[in-house]
């Protein structure tokens, strides 16, 4: 356990740094991010994130509930729905407010509106570190096999791609509310927190279910998929049918797909 400890650190490590790279990004881009960025960054990373959860999570789920005799599809489709009834939990209690959006969602609260903000993302990075740190586990407990210790490197290095854009479209908007540039790094950065902490959690959990790991991935990929269609997709399209959001899809679901396929 140790072994798949120190590699979900590492992997979720690396995509928490490159989240603070791309919040550093407020510090050279003008203060005013144009709508075509937003919507590359955010379609972007909904392209990987779809990608990550086809290849990287749903497919070794089915894989290693056929591998313990079980109908492949069964864990898969129920740790989905599990990993949609948690976002949806967790999007109907945390507090949080989109980037464009008047109102707030979540439990009434008195947070200051760029603190919202950032819990908005905040909010749909947990699944991408419970993805990142699952893969790693998974690799441990077939004793490091190489090929799934590669593919979840594949997955880190993926999420770390999409997080860079994704760390500046937090950055950008706080510095639009009025935050100071250090102060919309520090924010931009501290939302990728949570990746790190949730790919360990889930680490120290799959090591005493080991048998749910189907389910636990799927349930991931579940999650990862909530955010997409309830966040990224509608607001890499900005309210208007965009080709440059379509496209930002398509291009990070063509990343990940060549990374998963060549590196796992």
């Amino acid at each position: 356990m140790k072994q798949a400890l120190l590699w979900a650190a590492v992997g979720t490590g690396f995509t928490f740094l490159m989240t603070a790279l791309g919040s550093a990004m407020v510090f050279f881009v003008r203060r005013r991010a144009g709508t075509q960025m937003q919507q590359i960054f955010l379609g972007f990373a909904a392209g990987v994130m779809i990608a990550a959860s086809v290849w990287s999570l749903l497919i070794p789920a089915i894989e290693e509930a056929e591998a313990a005799g079980l109908t492949g599809w069964l864990p898969a489709a129920g740790g989905l729905v599990l990993g949609i009834a948690l976002m949806l939990l967790l999007d109907g209690l945390l507090p949080h407010l989109h980037s464009g959006a008047a109102q707030a969602e979540g439990l009434p609260s008195s947070l200051r509106r760029t603190t919202l903000l950032v819990l908005a993302v905040t909010l749909h990075n947990i699944p991408e570190g419970m993805a990142v740190g699952l893969s790693f586990a998974r690799a441990a407990q077939h004793s490091g096999d190489t090929g799934l210790l590669a593919a979840a490197g594949a997955l880190a290095l993926g999420i770390g791609i999409q997080n860079f854009p994704e760390g500046a479209a937090v950055s950008l908007p706080l510095c639009q509310e009025g935050l100071s540039r250090p102060r919309a790094f520090l924010r931009g950065a501290a939302s990728g927190l949570v990746e790190p902490i949730f790919g360990v959690l889930v680490v120290l959990a799959a090591a005493q279910l080991t048998p749910v790991m189907p389910w636990l991935l799927s349930a991931a990929a579940g999650a990862m998929l909530y955010v997409v269609v309830e966040e990224l997709i509608p607001a890499a399209h900005l309210g208007e049918h965009s080709h440059t959001g379509t496209l930002g899809v398509m291009a990070g679901f063509l990343v990940m797909m060549i990374l998963d396929v060549a590196l796992g």
